[in-house]
C-alpha cells in the first residue's frame, strides 16, 4: 500500500500521495510555474504499516510540492428569482484554483 497524507489548505481536506496533481484553492501569493510548495497542516500520515494522527495537526510533518499552473474554473450561473415582484438577478462566476504536483510527504 503507497504511503499517503491528508493535507488542509484552503479550508478544505485533500488526501495525497507522492506523484499527484490536485487542483486546490488558489494559493496567495506570486508564484512561478515549478516554484516549491510546502504545505505543513498535515492531519493524517499513513506509511502501510502505522498512521498517524494530528490533533488537529501533526508537529513536523510536511508535505512537498511543485507548483503547476493557476487558472479558473468553468463558469457557473447564479440566478436569483422572487416570483410575482419582478426581481431577477443573474450573475456568472468562476472559481480561480492553483494546480500542484506533490513530490514527497515528510
Amino acid at each position: 500500500m503507497k504511503e499517503f497524507a491528508v493535507i488542509e489548505t484552503g479550508g478544505k481536506q485533500y488526501q495525497v500521495t507522492a506523484g499527484d496533481v490536485i487542483s486546490i484553492e488558489k494559493l496567495s501569493g506570486e508564484l512561478k510555474v515549478g516554484d516549491k510548495v510546502t504545505f505543513d497542516k498535515v492531519l493524517l500520515v499513513d506509511d502501510g504499516n502505522n498512521t498517524t494522527i494530528g490533533t488537529p495537526y501533526i508537529d513536523g510533518a510536511k508535505v512537498e510540492a511543485t507548483f503547476k499552473e493557476e487558472g479558473r474554473e468553468k463558469k457557473i450561473t447564479v440566478i436569483k428569482y422572487k416570483q410575482k415582484s419582478r426581481y431577477y438577478k443573474k450573475n456568472g462566476h468562476r472559481q480561480p484554483f492553483s494546480k500542484v504536483e506533490i513530490l514527497k510527504i515528510k
